[in-house]
């Protein structure tokens, strides 16, 4: 069961961030059957903030667990069927790869391709306009 607000679809998005080489760069990922998109997931009614919604999304679609702490970075009306995402910084305190697949649970199992995308750059990659608005929200929130 999902949490609404006023009749909105709330979604939780954890951020992953790192510095290399003196650029931040976002976690993101090739979904096989839906272009590249962050990670981002329903805040379900048994999360007990939005904070846990965002680790919970972040190990279910990552396998990354390894979380040092979280901070809310803000709300963001999508546009998009009428969700509000609200965003999460998440500190890893493990050295990720620069690529890597993890294989999810999700709609019947799917293998998801991660990389670094430099927040900055115009994307390479297809993605919903969804997701290329919310890497500017990152983007706008994080730089």
């Amino acid at each position: 069961m999902t949490k609404r607000i006023k009749n909105r679809e709330v979604k939780v998005c954890p951020v992953v961030l790192r510095n290399s080489l003196a650029t931040l760069e976002l976690l993101l990922f090739e979904h096989p059957l839906a272009d590249v998109q962050l990670v981002k997931g329903t805040l379900e009614l048994t999360d007990s903030s939005v904070e846990s919604a965002a680790l919970r999304e972040l190990k279910e679609e990552s396998g990354i667990s390894k979380v040092s702490s979280t901070k809310y970075l803000g709300i963001w009306e999508s546009g998009f069927q009428n969700q509000l995402w609200h965003f999460v910084l998440c500190e890893v305190t493990e050295d990720l790869p620069n690529n890597w697949s993890f294989y999810t649970q999700d709609d019947g199992g799917h293998e998801f391709n991660f990389f670094w995308h430099k927040l900055g750059d115009s994307p390479k990659f297809k993605c919903h306009k969804v997701f290329s608005n919310a890497i500017k929200q990152v983007e706008i929130l994080c730089v």
